[in-house]
């Protein structure tokens, strides 16, 4: 057994990749409550009010540096207007009119704006087994919103149609991209990736503050107690939590193969989404997921393949993704 295998087998790469998958997974469905009588983008300001200084302590504990130069923080400003505003903001919406697994499959499908980013702006080149993996999984998740739009067109938790739900999903896919491939420029690969999420999330959440004043009024103060056990949950589990063990994994098998955890993450939306939001699978369903999946799969084995190829010239750098 090569060392590589080795260590793709130990327990420090399988529990972290176990446990990022299942709850990047089930967050999906945990937004659907926060959205339910709450205007969502006070949903969101609560969630990073809470993980930010969490992840601030984080970074803390790792003795990551966390005082960054005036590029530095500029840069920060940006990755948390598209990342921790723009993508969420978008998300929490888009989960208003569609099946949150739905939601988690079009993400599935952030490689391509990531990789057509990064050949713009980077420089990166992809292969072509990349585009055409990636074109048979944008029609396996073209079939399943066309059965979600058949099934019905006005689905969601208040009301509104799938049509607007697509249009905000892929407009949070775009502002997630951004945010990958602008944190990947020199100046974000010489900030550690904690210290530059933690000041990215903290100009985030002042966004978020002032677009949920703007939009929805005063904040609201739900008094339910699954509402808050959801926020806690989203936030130190689902952001704080989960950051760190996902680009630990990224230093311990690298970019490509990490990058197949969210083939892990979309089949427990999936399934959460089939057993409590009453998904159903038929003929056209079913073969909307096994065209995504083989279709994410060999886009990524493409890119996994690049990734040895660069690794051979130049050290890994963390990942846009």
């Amino acid at each position: 057994m090569s060392a590589t295998e080795t260590t793709m087998l130990s327990w420090r790469v399988i529990l972290p990749f176990l446990l990022t998958g299942t709850i990047w997974g089930s967050t999906w469905f945990v937004i659907t409550g926060q959205i339910d009588g709450v205007p969502a983008a006070w949903s969101v300001f609560y969630r990073f009010a809470l993980a930010t200084p969490a992840l601030f302590l984080v970074a803390a504990l790792m003795k990551r540096r966390l005082r960054l130069s005036g590029p530095e923080h500029r840069l920060a400003m940006l990755v948390g207007l598209f990342q921790f505003s723009g993508n969420f903001l978008f998300v929490y919406h888009a989960e208003l009119y569609v099946t949150s697994g739905i939601v988690a499959m079009m993400f599935g499908l952030l490689m391509v704006p990531n990789a057509l980013l990064a050949r713009f702006v980077l420089g990166e080149r992809t292969q072509g087994g990349f585009w055409i993996g990636s074109a048979v999984a944008i029609v396996g998740v073209s079939l399943l919103l066309v059965h979600e739009w058949r099934a019905n067109p006005d689905a969601g938790v208040i009301g509104g149609n799938v049509g607007l739900g697509i249009v905000l999903a892929m407009l949070g896919i775009l502002a997630a991209s951004v945010a990958n491939v602008i944190q990947a420029n020199p100046t974000g690969r010489g900030v550690p990736m904690v210290s530059l999420l933690a000041w990215a999330m903290l100009y985030g959440t002042i966004f978020d503050l002032g677009f949920a004043f703007v939009t929805a009024g005063p904040p609201p103060f739900p008094t339910g107690t699954n509402y808050w056990a959801g926020i806690v949950y989203l936030a130190l589990i689902g952001s704080v939590i989960t950051f760190p063990l996902h680009y630990n994994l990224v230093r311990e098998i690298g970019a490509g193969r990490t990058a197949y955890n969210s083939i892990l993450t979309i089949s427990v939306a999936m399934l959460i989404s089939t057993l409590f939001e009453d998904y159903a699978w038929t003929p056209l369903t079913i073969g909307g997921m096994a065209l995504a999946v083989v279709g994410m799969v060999l886009a990524l084995r493409a890119r996994r393949q690049k990734s040895v190829q660069v690794q051979q010239s130049a050290q890994m750098r963390h990942p846009a993704d």
